[in-house]
């Protein structure tokens, strides 16, 4: 199996990630008060399943979610960051 690439860009606002020429925009939230220790943002795994417009009808695939949640937590952890997926 081929390995997908990734590339994160972290923003004030989202993290954004791009793939094959598409882009997916993911709010990441402050955690709440019992976990906020060890994560410094929470994204929510339901809010994952669709490409940003012009690709906002093509669904983001497991294979696809997998790399998009390493690559995330790749880039965050560079930043001395971490992120936990709910």
């Amino acid at each position: 199996m081929a390995r997908l690439k990734f590339k994160v860009e972290m923003t004030e606002g989202a993290i954004r990630v791009r793939h094959d020429g598409r882009m997916l925009t993911i709010h990441a939230e402050a955690p709440d008060a019992e976990s906020a220790e060890d994560t410094d943002f929470v994204v929510r795994l339901d809010e994952i399943d669709h490409w940003d417009e012009p690709d906002q009808d093509r669904e983001i695939g497991i294979e696809e979610l997998q790399g998009i949640l390493d690559a995330v937590e790749k880039e965050m952890e560079k930043h001395g960051l971490s992120v936990d997926f709910d």
